[in-house]
């Protein structure tokens, strides 16, 4: 079920339980000061370490905004390399992996 940690962040449980399952024990700074502002639909501009969870911190919001039910593009992300845009769309199916219907192409 949900832990705490999570809790703050207003992600939804299906989204907070992809990430206990792929064994996160909670945010990271970046996550922790970036899913909140995003979620409120402002613009963030963060920069962090590799390795910091800077794709989670962007695409956990994008995740809960989603309607699945509406067969559109909801997300964009732009990403300097195909290597890196690979990368990310992995990511996002990793998180979204509870979330049937979901889209992620490169």
């Amino acid at each position: 079920m949900v832990t705490a940690p999570f809790d703050s962040l207003s992600l939804r449980p299906d989204l907070v339980q992809t990430l206990l399952d792929l064994g996160f024990t909670g945010p990271t700074p970046v996550q922790a000061q970036s899913i909140p502002v995003l979620l409120t639909g402002r613009d963030l501009i963060a920069q962090s370490q590799t390795g910091s969870g800077k794709t989670a911190a962007f695409s956990l919001p994008i995740l809960e905004k989603l309607d699945l039910e509406r067969r559109e593009v909801q997300g964009l992300v732009l990403c300097p390399t195909r290597e890196l845009c690979a990368q990310v769309a992995r990511e996002i199916r990793k998180l979204g992996r509870r979330m049937p219907g979901l889209q992620v192409l490169v």
